[in-house]
């Protein structure tokens, strides 16, 4: 009985040595993202951060993918999202709009350093694109959404909805000093000026 009991109580401690082991490459993992991007992030950068052996991070992750994809959980957990959806149901278009881009635009300003580094590396990284494929699809799907019960051309419409929700116009922004709130308030007049419609912006 006592060897079943040192035989279990060795098999927990090995667990849990093998989940912290994994949960440090995965934290490093995601500093090196933010700092320097995942296209410049290598294995061998990764086992020094997370005081780990090559071999190591391998026998965790045996691909890219599976590292990724940890890491975005990992990353998501911390910095959850806003649901957007809740603001589909608000039958005036530049009220839900506006919600949606208030709530987008601070997420943006949180996340920003990861967010740019995640999104350039996406062009020529296929993995992560790969994993990356929810985000872009919720884009879509957001955009197709809001750009409903606007007037106007719907074809002008959806790519307007489209640039306000993306994050570099957001980035474009910033960086000529607008304030979040600005910044929304200047989507919603484009919308009204491309749909042709008077917006609360407007009055």
């Amino acid at each position: 009985m006592g060897t079943t009991r040192r035989r279990s109580y060795q098999l927990k401690r090995r667990a849990t040595a093998m989940e912290q082991t994994r949960r440090r490459i995965v934290e490093a993992t995601v500093e090196l993202h933010r700092t320097v991007g995942p296209a410049k992030t290598t294995i061998s950068a990764i086992a020094a951060a997370a005081g780990v052996q090559r071999p190591t991070i391998y026998s965790h992750f045996p691909n890219q993918v599976d590292l990724l994809r940890a890491c975005q959980a990992h990353f998501l957990e911390e910095h959850p999202p806003p649901d957007l959806t809740s603001w589909l149901a608000i039958p005036d278009p530049a009220e839900r709009l506006r919600g949606c881009l208030h709530e987008l635009y601070a997420y943006y300003r949180a996340t920003q350093g990861m967010t740019a580094k995640l999104l350039a590396d996406a062009q020529t990284t296929p993995h992560l694109r790969t994993v990356m494929y929810g985000y872009y699809d919720s884009q879509r799907f957001l955009t197709n959404e809001l750009a409903k019960r606007w007037p106007g051309k719907p074809r002008l419409v959806r790519a307007a909805v489209g640039h306000a929700l993306d994050f570099w116009t957001w980035k474009s922004l910033l960086q000529r000093h607008l304030s979040d709130a600005d910044a929304v308030e200047m989507m919603v007049g484009l919308l009204g000026s491309i749909a042709g419609s008077r917006t609360s912006a407007d009055q």
